[in-house]
């Protein structure tokens, strides 16, 4: 598990953005962490416009093009729960560096979780989900662009070989505020 500490927020709601491919399980952990640390939930897919949608049902990768009205989208969203001072849990895949630093433009002390597992496991889980318009094949794309964190960036990465109750526990912990306890 990598972790950058030193940037890591000192807020009672920390900005969190669970980032990863399609199939790790973004969802599943994002929402038990905003239940475990009592923070507003944002699912990613929620943000996109319908021509993403379509695009993506019909197994067509998205370009940089497409991501960047829904990167500032859910950036805008985060920014504005981290200025109110609510904190918040977000979804977004986030795969580039520079997908990254467009949230980080709305969101400075954003804190990235990043899910990883194997290539194996998160094809499975794929083949076994329904009603989603992302498709199977289209991970070979999202594996193509993935940059992971680097040692500069406020986040950490955990393993999805836990279940998401563990994930989410063990996100909560790494979050804990250095002054004290998350309210």
């Amino acid at each position: 598990m990598g972790l950058n500490v030193e940037n890591r927020s000192t807020s009672a709601n920390p900005a969190i953005v669970v980032m990863g491919v399609a199939g790790v399980g973004k969802t599943t952990v994002a929402q038990a962490l905003a239940a475990e640390l009592g923070l507003p939930y944002g699912e990613a897919d929620d943000f996109h416009p319908q021509a993403n949608i379509d695009k993506m049902a019909a197994g067509i990768p998205l370009d940089d093009a497409d991501r960047d009205p829904w990167l500032r989208a859910i950036g805008t969203w985060l920014g504005a729960q981290a200025t109110a001072g609510n904190g918040a849990v977000v979804t977004c895949s986030a795969l580039k560096r520079s997908y990254r630093d467009t949230l980080r433009a709305y969101c400075p002390d954003a804190f990235f979780l990043h899910l990883t597992g194997s290539r194996e496991l998160v094809e499975d889980r794929l083949a076994h989900r329904s009603g989603h318009f992302m498709k199977t094949h289209m991970l070979d794309s999202q594996l193509a662009i993935l940059e992971p964190l680097q040692a500069d960036e406020n986040g950490a990465v955990l393993d999805v070989d836990a279940d998401p109750q563990t994930l989410a526990a063990k996100a909560a912990a790494l979050l804990r505020p250095v002054n004290g306890d998350l309210a």
